[in-house]
């Protein structure tokens, strides 16, 4: 969600030093960035942490802070980091702590999400220039290198696949949310059409999420190739990028494919697409939405009419038609 605003910073600070703090494992989606100099990664392991990532933001001087995010805790490390100028939204009661505090958008629920984070930057580009430029057409594409893609098949191949096989991703997990999982038998028998049909199939998530990969297994007669837990962030991000086709439920992996430009099926139940959907060209989501619809809750309180409603023949469908189309360059 936050690649277009990076990508427009960079237009905005073309010779500036970027650096971007990330969490364990989200900064592996930047590995290939050309858009930024570095990743810092801050791992919150003890109540030291804020301090200890507020000093190290010190000693390398930084000018400017753009919060992303909207907790106290990432502007209370810029303030006391004694970064000049700290721009975020005003959120948490922390905008005492910022020198330019802007209002949360009233259009925050009616637009897509990387809205939100290009307003950040245009509001540094307002105070820079005192102009803003509107974009419109979001630039999410990411970069995986070919060295990256290698040791995905590498990786692959020792767990099974074949060499000119079709690949399909599947992502059959959701770690903040149940409601949002397409039901694991449902996976089971998509996982079994893409084997009959001559496709290799890949479950990929993070350790979390290895039971709900369990028991797509158990559900399906053809064993998928289980990566679940077994790569890291970087690793699924590249296995993604050398994939036929990716099908997931409304989580990260589906803004990576889309990102990537890998064809990408993404079943929306209980979330908004409006605003969360994949800004790509070879991306589509499928959705069977109910008068509930959307909810945005965490567990359904009846029936999972939203996600029930979709079966795995139709999901076949649309793979298939997705997978045997040209290639989409953005």
């Amino acid at each position: 969600m936050a690649v277009p605003a990076l990508r427009d910073l960079r237009r905005v600070l073309p010779q500036a030093r970027i650096s971007l703090v990330a969490r364990p494992g989200a900064g592996d989606v930047f590995i290939d960035a050309d858009f930024l100099d570095e990743v810092l990664v801050y791992d919150r392991k003890t109540v030291t942490s804020a301090w200890n990532q507020a000093r190290e933001w010190r000693r390398r001087q930084f000018d400017l802070a753009l919060l992303f995010q909207n907790a106290f805790e990432a502007a209370a490390i810029a303030f006391l980091a004694r970064i000049p100028t700290r721009i975020g939204y005003d959120t948490e009661r922390r905008g005492l702590l910022l020198t330019h505090s802007l209002p949360r958008p009233a259009w925050r629920d009616e637009r897509h999400e990387s809205f939100y984070y290009l307003n950040i930057v245009g509001e540094l580009e307002r105070v820079l220039s005192g102009k803003q430029t509107e974009t419109t057409e979001p630039r999410f594409d990411l970069y995986v290198s070919e060295d990256r893609k290698r040791k995905a098949l590498s990786f692959l191949r020792a767990r099974g696949a074949r060499l000119n096989a079709p690949l399909t991703v599947l992502c059959p997990g959701s770690i903040n949310s149940r409601a949002k999982r397409w039901p694991a038998e449902r996976y089971a028998e998509l996982a079994d059409r893409l084997v009959e049909a001559g496709s290799d199939v890949a479950l990929i998530g993070s350790p979390a999420e290895f039971d709900i990969s369990n028991e797509v297994c158990q559900h399906a007669r053809s064993q998928p190739i289980v990566l679940t837990g077994e790569t890291s962030v970087a690793e699924a991000t590249a296995i993604i990028s050398i994939a036929d086709v990716l099908i997931t439920n409304d989580t990260g992996p589906a803004h990576i494919g889309a990102a990537l430009q890998t064809p990408t099926l993404v079943i929306f139940g209980p979330t908004n697409p409006l605003t969360t959907f994949p800004m790509s060209p070879g991306a589509e989501i499928i959705r069977s939405a109910p008068d509930c619809a959307p909810c945005m809750l965490r567990d359904c309180p009846i029936d999972h009419r939203c996600m029930t409603a979709i079966s795995s023949e139709e999901v076949f469908e649309r793979a298939s038609v997705m997978m045997s189309q040209p290639e989409v360059i953005a």
